[in-house]
């Protein structure tokens, strides 16, 4: 028989082994967020040392990931979100596609959307702005080798989120702009418009825009912003080259559309009564046909 105090030492050592366990389990999986299941078992390989295990389960997600990726490649991802983020002088516009709108409203698809925004934008500040405006255009594949803050590639993140999510993802296209000048001003905007777009803003159709205005005018860059995703124009229009279409529902030419907040105004009567020139913009609708496929570079772009 068992003498009452060893009982009692084995039954104390025990409930705190026990405590010590639930507690770097729960450490774990806050950490991570990965399963009960699964944070046990990495820490029960690693002697419950949380660090190791933690970058044993992530090791372990990112090769799962890669392998439902290679299973999933191909299925049509005609869903997904664009987004947008605007810091100073350098803004950034992106397209991430997936299988359903379910998943596009997913927290984990949205994080990885807002890795990729905040890369190709951490990628735009890095490079020395040579024009007055100067725009970088990347390709899936451009898109998907560029390395995120961790330093690991895009295409990483990407299957990752696959592992998670169960479907297909595609890193379609992103596109930067930045200025140089003081003068003119960045902003960008989504739709439909989230409850709190600071700083990445997601939705179906993205927009970006650079203006030359005297003072800085947040709603009228925001309204601007609006009326490119609504009357998707192809170009700004110069006054001197270019004629008003005699169909206003077909006009191409930004500043001879109707204002999209008050048809009584062209773009162009909008930007004279408020000393203002578009200088340049981008417009991503998700799952719109791409005339070309276009290349990284940079590009000069004027009004």
């Amino acid at each position: 028989m068992i003498p009452a105090q060893i009982f009692r030492l084995i039954h104390t050592n025990g409930l705190l082994w026990q405590a010590t366990n639930k507690s770097l389990l729960a450490k774990l999986r806050k950490k991570t967020g990965y399963t009960f299941a699964n944070c046990k078992k990495a820490l029960e390989l690693h002697e419950n040392d949380v660090d190791k295990a933690e970058k044993w389960l992530r090791e372990q997600a990112q090769q799962y990931g890669w392998t439902q990726a290679a299973k999933l490649k191909g299925r049509n991802t005609s869903q997904g979100l664009i987004t947008v983020t605007v810091d100073g002088h350098h803004a950034a516009l992106a397209e991430i596609n997936c299988e359903t709108d379910f998943v596009a409203r997913n927290k984990k698809f949205h994080n990885l959307a807002e890795v990729v925004v905040s890369t190709v934008l951490s990628h735009a500040k890095s490079q020395e702005i040579q024009n007055e405006v100067q725009r970088t255009i990347f390709h899936a594949d451009n898109l998907k080798n560029l390395p995120a803050t961790d330093g690991k590639p895009l295409s990483d993140h990407s299957a990752l989120t696959i592992g998670n999510v169960g479907e297909n993802i595609s890193l379609r296209r992103a596109l930067a702009i930045s200025v140089r000048s003081p003068d003119l001003t960045l902003f960008g905007c989504t739709h439909p418009a989230p409850m709190n777009p600071i700083p990445v803003s997601f939705g179906k159709y993205g927009a970006l825009v650079a203006i030359k205005c005297e003072e800085n005018d947040n709603m009228l860059g925001t309204q601007l912003c609006q009326h490119i995703i609504g009357m998707d124009p192809q170009k700004i229009g110069n006054p001197r080259v270019d004629e008003p279409h005699n169909n206003a529902d077909e006009e191409q030419c930004m500043i001879y559309q109707e204002f999209l907040l008050d048809p009584s105004l062209s773009v162009q009567q909008l930007l004279a009564e408020t000393r203002a020139e578009i200088v340049d913009f981008a417009r991503f609708e998700i799952g719109e046909e791409l005339d070309e496929e276009p290349t990284l570079k940079s590009v000069l772009t004027c009004g």
